[in-house]
């Protein structure tokens, strides 16, 4: 099986294709602000700051020449192995060579109990055998690669500053740094016993903050400690415990902590297809992730967040109400604009697009999505605030009203819009959830009437447009042949039960049309953009929820199992895989992904104990 030989055990890390790292190589790091990634290799070549969605400081990743790095590695041939330091999400690698065995530990640390303007990245460097050449580098290049650094010294440190960007980068044990043009490098020897630490230090419209060492060590400390204690509260039983503890981590690192919002992925612009143009910016909130955020982080035992979340999500939502906007800036803003970098992307894959135009669509399944996690919320709180009721049920009167429109559906197609089924689905549940809140009494029952009207007219028309007879299917969109994973969800969500026949006759088309062994494409047909893109691995948790709830419980295990072995090394997930190659691809790690696997794991585990 692919991926089945990716363990954390020593290995040769994969070779870089001109400066490029495989994305399967890529482990990440966070702060509940800002993500960065680690290659295996020891180098991090994507970091923003200050915040998720800010301008990268270093970003290799999308471009090996312009972007930026801090790399960290022996200077001589090695094998290397690494892990997430248990229920943490700081990450340990182990590099060996003829000459002896070092130990890097990575993370950026946690503030104390409160959010402080400090953002740190630690790395610390043990002799664990003999004696090891290393080599360090930092290649600060800030703004997308836009700006210049500016190197300096400032009370003896090395300093890069670019506008109101500034890093320091602070060392002990690991050789003097040396400001060469426009990075700052060092060398050094670890043996068996030694230490040497580096940190960088960034601020961003405020005052430089240099650490002690011994600061910088009680922080990485204290981080372990603070990831550990979150873990320590959280839900993760049952046969795929390991794989769901560390999607909840990786979820965990997804949540802008400022405002509650759970980014959907930490990166923008990886490629869907090497040398494709299927490169989108997806650090933003997605309404699509709303149910499965929302209902992971109560399964998993997440409260606080699940409440910060849902508050704001009616946030956001609220400022061009009843319409919704199909994403949200982490801060809860609208404006999204979607613009072209000068860079060469991924392994040649242009253009590299941050902000996101799919922001401007009309895509009618969010309103179902809200509307469900509305009825989420309100069943776990057992209330609904009255405002929050009265605007939910204005975005039921605008399904009424809107519903017959052709939109550009969940996958946001380029293509002209169009009746896409999962969409019609997707507006039946969100009359039907509004309904459901009215006999709780948590909606007003004024329009009850003419909701419940509208959601027959709905299903009529799915039932008479959205349906293939030769295929026994629910289809992509009326009156098509092609199948799409995506109408899954709406089955998933209630629009039919698990015993409807055209469940399982959809469910079987899926596996005919779709899916390659555990690998599953979203769709078949026209999206308006040029070229193919890998399996969307969340589709195929999706298949795997959906097999369990009709009752097919050994194949969805079956599934599942192989779903998890198709992980990277420290069980982190992309969007999409090559099912030839078992190469990533898309942004990482996917926040999607993450859900869908929580979502079926927790559902093949309660299937399991019901029966």
């Amino acid at each position: 099986m692919i991926g089945s030989d990716l363990g954390n055990g020593p290995r040769v890390a994969a070779p870089r294709w001109e400066g490029y790292a495989p994305l399967r190589e890529y482990a990440a790091l966070g702060d509940g602000r800002t993500v960065a990634l680690l290659a295996r290799d020891g180098s991090v070549d994507w970091l923003t700051m200050p915040d998720l969605d800010s301008p990268t400081v270093f970003g290799a990743v999308l471009d090996a020449r312009r972007g930026g790095c801090f790399a960290l590695q022996p200077e001589l041939p090695y094998q290397v192995s690494r892990r997430y330091l248990p229920s943490t999400n700081v990450v340990e690698t182990t590099f060996t060579t003829a000459a002896g065995a070092v130990r890097v530990t990575d993370a950026l640390t946690l503030p104390g109990g409160a959010l402080t303007p400090t953002r740190e990245l630690v790395r610390k460097v043990e002799g664990l055998s003999g004696a090891v050449p290393m080599r360090w580098s930092v290649q600060p290049r800030f703004g997308y690669g836009a700006a210049s650094p500016c190197i300096s010294r400032r009370a003896g440190l090395p300093v890069a500053s670019a506008g109101t960007d500034a890093l320091a980068v602070c060392t002990w044990g690991a050789g003097e740094p040396l400001c060469a043009g426009d990075e700052i490098e060092g060398a050094f020897e670890i043996r068996l016993g030694s230490r040497a630490d580096l940190a960088l230090s960034f601020a961003h419209e405020e005052p430089l903050v240099v650490p002690a060492r011994a600061e910088c060590a009680a922080r990485l400390e204290e981080t372990g400690h603070r990831w550990r204690a979150w873990l320590r509260d959280r839900a993760c039983a049952g046969r795929w415990q390991k794989a769901v503890t560390r999607s909840a981590l990786a979820l965990k690192l997804l949540v802008y902590a400022p405002s509650g919002a759970v980014a959907a992925a930490a990166t923008s612009s990886l490629p869907e297809e090497i040398g494709g143009e299927r490169n989108w910016d997806y650090r933003f909130s997605w309404l699509r992730d709303s149910v499965f955020t929302l209902d992971a982080l109560l399964t998993l035992g997440c409260p606080s967040e699940a409440q910060a979340y849902f508050w704001w999500l009616m946030h956001a939502t609220q400022f061009n109400e009843p319409r919704l906007r199909p994403l949200y800036r982490l801060d809860g803003g609208v404006g999204a604009s979607e613009r072209v970098l000068a860079l060469e992307g991924y392994r040649g894959s242009a253009p590299v697009r941050v902000g996101n135009a799919a922001a401007e669509q009309l895509q009618l399944d969010t309103y179902g999505e809200l509307l469900q996690t509305a009825w989420l919320y309100a069943t776990a709180s057992g209330q609904l605030d009255p405002d929050i009721a009265r605007r939910l049920a204005r975005v039921a009167d605008f399904v009424c009203a809107s519903w017959r429109q052709p939109d550009e559906g969940i996958w946001e197609v380029r293509s002209p819009p169009q009746h896409f089924t999962q969409s019609k689905m997707m507006c039946w549940i969100a009359l039907d959830r509004a309904l459901r809140l009215a006999e709780r009494g948590l909606l007003s029952r004024r329009h009850a009437p003419a909701w419940r009207r509208e959601q027959a007219v709905i299903e009529d028309f799915i039932e008479t447009r959205c349906l293939s007879e030769n295929l026994n299917s629910y289809v992509r969109s009326a009156d098509a042949e092609e199948v799409d994973v995506s109408v899954l969800l709406g089955l998933l969500r209630g629009y039919a039960s698990p015993q409807h026949p055209r469940m399982h006759g959809t469910i079987e088309a899926i596996r005919r049309d779709l899916a390659h062994g555990p690998f599953v494409y979203r769709y078949g047909g026209d999206d308006g953009l040029q070229g193919t893109e890998g399996a969307f691995v969340a589709c195929s948790f999706w298949l795997a929820e959906a097999l369990a709830r009709c009752g097919h419980l050994g194949e969805a295990a079956e599934l599942m199992d192989q779903l998890v072995g198709l992980a990277n090394d420290v069980g982190l997930y992309s969007e999409e895989i090559d099912p030839n190659t078992g190469e990533f691809l898309g942004n990482m790690p996917q926040g999607l992904t993450h859900l869908a696997l929580i979502s079926a794991a927790c559902a093949i585990t309660e299937q399991g104990m019901t029966r």
